[in-house]
């Protein structure tokens, strides 16, 4: 990946409660996205983005990635939310939620890229994948425009989308489990709604050299979950995940920090490499393993999320 950012956590706020979009650019959070969808209610939407504006002029954000997540195509709100967007300096991203079609996800790009004009550094526009539809075009949806910066997997509508009995985002439902022939005693084993569908994202995010973000874990007291949760997508590959709740800022963040043995060893594995190329070799074999470019190139991306 060329963007070296680090968007390890995301946090989710309402656009229409200032204290909590206050709060928000005062924390710890590695990206923020003012919300104007799903958390505001229908007639509070124009409020919603007259707030988002004044907080994204007015705040100090230091180095955030800030965000905007509008209402998804179709809204008879999108396209004052565009307008009134597009030519704020400091705002980094668009978040495009339930993006399901190419056309509309292109159709959007060259609008913020008109709007935004050469004044500015270039809008990015982010997309959530949200739905069976969005899963299933993903691969169009990624590439559909160059300025789409980054991928969002969001695990709550995705649930509704494909009727998962589930009322608990970012948890697998308590009955998905499979269950073992009678002569084993019908023993039952959980199974994760989410594994194909991450791993899906995922590979679209990184056959266009995209982020990838995870959606929240929505039970945000609960720290075991918290943590369980970021630590599952952090070991995926992910680049982050969104939190809805500052409590979950520091754990999450953790779980995407490498221990200091993966450290030690990626750096290892580095210079091992290094003396490796100065005598000629593409692989060698350090403390009983192989290793080569592929080892390198895993370290690497270790060594990223080392702070």
């Amino acid at each position: 990946m060329t963007d070296t950012r680090l968007t390890r956590t995301y946090l989710a706020v309402p656009a229409h409660r200032t204290h909590m979009v206050q709060r928000a650019a005062g924390s710890a959070a590695d990206a923020v996205f003012l919300d104007l969808e799903d958390a505001v209610p229908f007639c509070e939407k124009k409020q919603a983005l007259l707030a988002a504006v004044d907080a994204i002029e007015r705040l100090d954000w230091g180095s955030k990635t800030v965000t905007v997540r509008i209402n998804a195509i179709g809204s008879p709100f999108i396209e004052d939310e565009i307008n009134r967007l597009a030519n704020l300096a400091r705002l980094d991203a668009v978040l495009l939620p339930k993006a399901e079609r190419v056309g509309d996800v292109s159709a959007l790009g060259e609008t913020l890229a008109a709007n935004r004009g050469s004044r500015s550094k270039a809008l990015e526009l982010e997309l959530l994948i949200e739905t069976a539809l969005g899963v299933v075009n993903v691969d169009g949806i990624a590439a559909a425009h160059s300025g789409v910066s980054a991928l969002h997997f969001g695990v709550g509508d995705f649930s509704a989308s494909i009727g998962a009995r589930s009322d608990e985002i970012g948890l697998s439902p308590r009955d998905y489990r499979h269950m073992a022939a009678a002569a084993e005693g019908h023993v039952t084993t959980p199974l994760d709604l989410f594994a194909y569908p991450m791993m899906r994202v995922l590979i679209a995010a990184r056959a266009f050299n995209l982020r990838m973000i995870d959606g929240p874990f929505g039970a945000f007291r609960d720290l075991q979950g918290t943590v369980g949760s970021a630590v599952k997508a952090a070991a995926m590959g992910y680049d982050g995940k969104q939190v809805i709740h500052p409590d979950q800022i520091e754990p999450t963040q953790s779980a995407f920090q490498p221990s200091a043995s993966d450290i030690a060893s990626a750096r290892r594995v580095i210079e091992a490499m290094e003396v490796a190329e100065r005598e000629g070799h593409a692989a060698i074999t350090l403390d009983g393993r192989m290793i080569d470019l592929a080892n390198v190139r895993m370290a690497e991306r270790i060594l990223r999320f080392a702070s």
